[in-house]
């Protein structure tokens, strides 16, 4: 019975000391009106370029689709012995759209690595802020 109760007591005393050094946790200031209506701002941009960013991508989809067709048009008219001259403005509309869909791919790309990059800095900022 001594043994458990000093086994208790000694763990409880482990304990306490434990929870007594971690250092409480300091109050959060408020962040100053400067600061809230800059990463508001932020956050709107954010925001902007998000719903541009969807639209993009909307975008980009239909004129992958528009392009699909024009190369199935393009099959269609091989097979039924369309003119050569009918055939080679199709393969030049196709090849325009290709290099098109190509650039607009490589834009959105760039575009989504910005946004990363605002909101990772949007993020820093609002530590920053709670910080000071």
């Amino acid at each position: 019975m001594k043994t458990t109760f000093f086994g208790s007591a000694w763990l409880l005393a482990a304990v306490l000391t434990a929870s007594a050094t971690v250092a409480p946790a300091r109050p959060t200031r408020p962040i100053d009106r400067g600061e809230r209506r800059e990463l508001r701002a932020d956050r709107r941009e954010i925001r902007s370029d998000r719903r541009e960013i969807r639209g993009d991508r909307r975008e980009l989809r239909g004129d992958v689709r528009e392009r699909r067709s024009d190369v199935r048009e393009y099959a269609r008219d091989r097979r039924n012995g369309a003119s050569r001259e009918e055939l080679r403005a199709d393969r030049i509309e196709i090849r325009a759209d290709s290099r098109e869909i190509r650039a607009d791919r490589h834009e959105l790309r760039v575009d989504r690595r910005d946004r990363r990059g605002d909101v990772g800095d949007y993020r820093q900022d609002w530590r920053d802020a709670r910080r000071r």
